[in-house]
């Protein structure tokens, strides 16, 4: 998953990008409005956690330029203003869903993981292939029944690819969705991830390569 952060609040800002990076998601930051247009006019992706109270450019503009615009991501709006007239009036900017400050970020994150369900084509809530089972809600992979000792980055190239369901997933898509900005994109990175996956998901090899285009189970 993919996550852009736009929060002014510097401090919780980075507070929230590490709780969302241990959690295995992608994530990018930005500190106001006009810097969160110009990543979501460049980056696909598939939640925006939203500060509505940005200064600059007022985050109740930044949601409407975004669901104005032919993109899937969807809006989870922040804000200290906790009354009903409130998030009514930010949910009709179009935003999908809308938290109070201060919140428990095990709600955040179980928000964004609701509200991203939405940006893409339904998939199971548990994906299954053979004897592979992976259960993103629990972040929990096991093969023939025993555990899978994966990292965060491991757990989120194999969600990606089980989620595609066969679909060839490029080695760009994969550090795209499962990578954040920080990552370089002339490194080794995919293809170590996956020889390290490979190695963990033991035999027969459930990953296949496919010449030129990727990867898919």
């Amino acid at each position: 998953m993919r996550v852009l952060v736009v929060e002014d609040h510097a401090e919780l800002a980075d507070s929230v990008v590490r709780v969302l990076r241990r959690e295995g998601m992608a994530v990018d930051v930005v500190y106001d409005g006009e810097s969160a247009l110009e990543r979501a006019a460049v980056v696909d992706y598939d939640v925006v956690v939203l500060d509505r109270d940005l200064p600059g450019v007022h985050g109740d503009e930044v949601c409407g330029a975004l669901v104005g615009e032919p993109v899937h991501a969807r809006v989870l709006m922040l804000t200290a203003s906790a009354t009903i007239s409130d998030r009514v009036e930010g949910l009709g900017f179009g935003a999908d869903d809308y938290l109070p400050k201060p919140f428990a970020y095990a709600e955040l994150v179980a928000r964004i993981r609701a509200v991203a369900r939405r940006s893409r084509p339904a998939v199971p809530p548990v994906l299954e292939h053979l004897d592979l089972r992976v259960d993103p809600a629990r972040r929990i992979a096991t093969r023939a029944g025993e555990r899978l000792p994966l990292t965060p980055k491991e757990f989120a190239v194999l969600e990606c690819l089980m989620g595609a369901q066969g679909r060839v997933v490029s080695a760009e898509e994969l550090l795209e969705r499962v990578w954040d900005e920080a990552a370089d994109p002339f490194t080794t990175t995919v293809k170590a991830t996956m020889n390290r996956l490979r190695s963990k998901l033991g035999s027969p090899p459930v990953i296949e390569t496919v010449p030129r285009g990727g990867y898919r189970i």
